[in-house]
């Protein structure tokens, strides 16, 4: 079995694309990570911007797929930008929802001022779907370009740049604001605990980040 799954992993590659077909890929054996690039409309970027000046936002809800509007109208404060941005996250939450055939979907939304998961890991779930609507996206390795086993203890209580995780700084793929990602987990079938290894970036000092997670409720 720890064979196959090292098999498994060292085929996994990740796609993306400009156009959300790209998402369908995660069916794919072979793609662990879709992403899906695009460019936020401008009253959309502008209401992620008001966002950020929110203190301690951090929505968690379980939403309903086939009408998600009429409550993330009441869960999210009032700025200019807020019915087109509604009309944007609810349209991820119908990609994801289409996608898995889910009838309602976990939605996390927070603004943060520091990385939550700063060291690379794997999430012990099926798929996440991230956004990072506004501030520096999310960070990924390809396999086989890093050794697994450096995971986690497996560190020797080195940070992950010198642990052996990766061989150097170039090999760190990051989705841009905007951007739609899928990520396969370790509760993927067949993945034999092999999800796509990650990290949320450092948060420059003063700065901030806009984030949406969907996951199966």
């Amino acid at each position: 079995m720890a064979q196959e799954a090292l098999e498994i992993a060292s085929e996994m590659r990740f796609v993306q694309g400009v156009t959300p077909e790209v998402l369908t890929q995660i069916y794919d054996q072979d793609v662990h990570l879709c992403n899906f690039q695009r460019d936020l409309a401008l009253d959309v970027a502008g209401y992620c911007k008001a966002l950020l000046q929110t203190e301690h936002l951090n929505i968690r809800a379980v939403i309903q797929a086939d009408d998600p509007s009429a409550v993330l109208n009441n869960l999210l404060p009032e700025h200019s930008g807020k019915s087109e941005f509604i009309e944007d996250l609810a349209l991820i939450i119908d990609m994801y929802a289409c996608l898995f055939e889910l009838d309602e979907v976990g939605l996390r939304l927070q603004v943060l001022d520091r990385a939550m998961c700063p060291r690379f890991h794997t999430d012990k779930l099926g798929c996440r779907l991230v956004s990072t609507y506004a501030g520096q996206g999310t960070e990924w390795l390809e396999d086989p370009l890093l050794d697994r086993s450096k995971l986690g203890a497996g560190n020797g209580g080195l940070s992950d740049d010198k642990s052996g995780l990766y061989g150097s700084e170039e090999l760190i793929h990051q989705a841009q604001a905007g951007d739609v990602l899928l990520l396969k987990g370790d509760g993927w079938y067949g993945l034999d605990g092999n999800g796509v290894v990650h990290r949320s970036p450092m948060v420059p000092s003063g700065q901030s980040r806009l984030v949406a997670t969907l996951d199966f409720a």
